[in-house]
């Protein structure tokens, strides 16, 4: 069982983006104020597809669509407000396909002139537990280039690649991180990458030299938590192993020190219809992570619904086991404030 001892004062923090950075989110939120003193959601601003995207274009704002999947999944109650604020408009010149909350945070983003600002906001009418930072609120967009030579610009793009990628970086170069959430990575007790998009949610975030940078010097575990299918034009026919030395490429080849992986195997006919898209299970070679320098952290994480998923219930579980494993806070912690 996790250690209660740890309970008054650790953090955990999450960098990502997408589904897979609110799931985890939504799991853990039921441990602040009980085993967790604090939970810090970090999201890319990498995204330039669907309604984000499109405003993005239209009114020059950052995305807002990963920040407001994470403020739904980190509110108290997931009931009308947060169904509001997933609300997506089926019609409509101009609204058709955007979401309410994208254009909230986006009208709050004008009005207070600060999208942190417009986030907090949102944050206090959802009553959250946790918060979210943005890694960056500077106008980032994603830049790859494959085994081909092809560039590929934009997040949307670098998702669709088809192929193996040799370089991934961001434009404008080095753009400054948050504050907030250097410092929310420096406190930190555990850090967890992902689950997510590999190129498009979690490398992102450590393309900025400020959170790499903290996440390199941070004292807490810096733990991948493995996607459960390859995703299809993003990470065809990847291994887990190639997961790490992806992100061993980006960051110190030291900093990632576990991976979290799922022993369940989904249904064989639910394996088959996901084989039609291209999407097969990312195989595990536990002897080459370890030879890597990572352990290999083994649960069931799997939700057991018609789609492969994590489960943000056995995630929270398993975050929790991890964080249980690491020694009580100390002063040393406070010394470096």
């Amino acid at each position: 069982m996790p250690d209660t001892d740890h309970s008054p004062s650790t953090s955990i923090v999450v960098l990502g983006g997408g589904t897979g950075l609110a799931t985890v989110l939504r799991g853990l939120k039921h441990e602040v104020g009980v085993r967790l003193g604090a939970l810090t959601g970090i999201v890319t601003m990498a995204d330039d597809g669907g309604s984000s995207g499109r405003l993005r274009r239209d009114l020059g704002v950052l995305p807002p669509g990963d920040i407001r999947s994470c403020l739904v999944a980190l509110a108290d109650d997931e009931d009308l407000l947060a169904r509001l604020f997933q609300y997506r408009f089926p019609g409509g010149e101009g609204l058709s396909g955007h979401s309410f909350g994208n254009l909230f945070l986006t009208a709050l983003s004008g009005i207070t002139g600060d999208f942190h600002q417009a986030v907090l906001t949102a944050e206090a009418i959802l009553s959250v537990r946790g918060r979210i930072l943005p890694s960056t609120v500077s106008d980032v967009r994603l830049r790859a280039a494959g085994r081909s030579g092809k560039i590929y610009e934009g997040e949307s793009a670098v998702g669709q690649s088809g192929e193996r990628l040799e370089r991934l970086v961001l434009a404008p170069d080095n753009p400054p991180a948050f504050p907030a959430a250097v410092e929310a990575i420096r406190h930190a007790d555990l850090i967890l990458l992902g689950p997510g998009s590999l190129y498009t949610s979690i490398l992102p975030n450590l393309l900025i030299p400020g959170i790499r940078q903290a996440v390199a010097d941070s004292r807490a575990p810096a733990v991948l938590v493995l996607n459960l299918m390859t995703q299809p034009g993003e990470t065809d026919a990847m291994d887990a192993v190639s997961h790490v030395e992806a992100l061993h490429h980006a960051i110190d080849d030291s900093v990632i020190s576990d991976i979290l992986v799922d022993t369940a195997a989904p249904p064989a006919m639910l394996l088959e219809s996901y084989a039609q898209t291209g999407s097969t299970p990312v195989r595990v070679d536990s002897d080459r992570l370890h030879q890597l320098g990572v352990r290999v952290i083994e649960a069931d994480l799997l939700d057991g619904g018609p789609l492969v998923r994590h489960d943000p219930d056995k995630l929270r579980a398993a975050a929790m086991n991890l964080l249980a494993e690491l020694p009580t806070p100390s002063l040393d912690k406070a010394d470096d404030d």
